[in-house]
């Protein structure tokens, strides 16, 4: 395994993320969690937790936990040297219950990190060492810390420069010790080509030496947000790996955020949001 001195985010429980995260939903995203069983993704499991990319995400609305959990135990990678984050989506209704299972599917003991509603109990059982959320707009999470024992202390959501989200969300989050993790933080490039950004993207990525997915991925660890992001080739492994290290002038930065804002793009879950909304 390679070894990397992984920068992370502290969550206010003291637990620490790894800045960077390996996905297993999009692609690998099952219509029935009950589908065949994927050796393909074992696979890619497997090389990716080889170069290092030791933050795994999950959930069990994926179908993807029993892969997640074969390619942990294959590894041969001490537990306590992986993060692992599972999201309980379909079982809602009972987390704890959800996430027991979601447990066994993995086969661990516990999860460093689970997203769900109704979160109090599981943490309390010791089934996960911290808590979050996902997808929750702002109205959510102010309803929440209004009656919460435990805040969530993370909440996973779309972010990229297209969908920087309107009226201070992202600082608002980090303000109130809600640490910010996003998925489709490529979408400039993977879903939405074609826009403003193209240009400044590609200049930023020869300056540097590299390409415009680093230069995004590196762009959202700037602003001390965790991108989850997934591929099945390990050269696009390597290319994730280096935005880690890439470090974006403050101009650079900048020309990205205000580019960006230029377009609006959503990728999850428009059907909930009119066209304009940025929320």
């Amino acid at each position: 395994m390679a070894t990397i001195d992984w920068p992370t985010v502290p969550l206010k429980d003291g637990v620490l993320v790894p800045i960077l995260g390996f996905g297993t939903g999009t692609a690998w995203y099952k219509d029935d969690p009950n589908d065949p069983f994927n050796p393909e993704l074992v696979l890619v499991l497997k090389a990716a937790l080889a170069k290092g990319l030791i933050h795994l995400d999950a959930a069990d609305s994926y179908g993807t936990e029993r892969e997640v959990g074969v390619a942990i135990k294959e590894s041969g990678i001490p537990r306590d040297k992986l993060f692992v984050t599972t999201k309980v989506l379909e079982g809602w209704r009972d987390a704890p219950k959800a996430l027991k299972e979601s447990l066994e599917r993995l086969q661990l003991d516990y999860v460093d990190l689970n997203c769900l509603r109704g979160h109090r109990l599981t943490k309390a059982a010791g089934l996960t060492r911290a808590i979050g959320v996902s997808n929750f707009q702002r109205h959510h999470l102010e309803a929440i810390l209004k009656t919460c024992t435990e805040p969530p202390a993370l909440n996973q959501l779309e972010y990229h420069p297209y969908l920087q989200r309107s009226d201070n969300y992202v600082p608002w989050m980090q303000q109130k010790g809600i640490q910010v993790s996003s998925f489709k933080t490529l979408a400039p490039v993977t879903v939405a080509p074609g826009g403003p950004l193209d240009a400044v993207l590609s200049s930023i990525a020869v300056k540097h030496a590299t390409t415009p997915d680093a230069v995004l991925l590196s762009w959202a660890i700037g602003k001390t947000v965790v991108p989850i992001t997934t591929t099945s080739k390990g050269e696009r492994m390597d290319e994730y790996l280096s935005a880690v290290a890439l470090k974006l002038s403050p101009q650079e930065q900048e020309d990205i955020t205000k580019v960006g804002l230029e377009r609006h793009f959503r990728w999850w879950g428009k059907a909930f949001f009119k066209p304009d909304d940025r929320s």
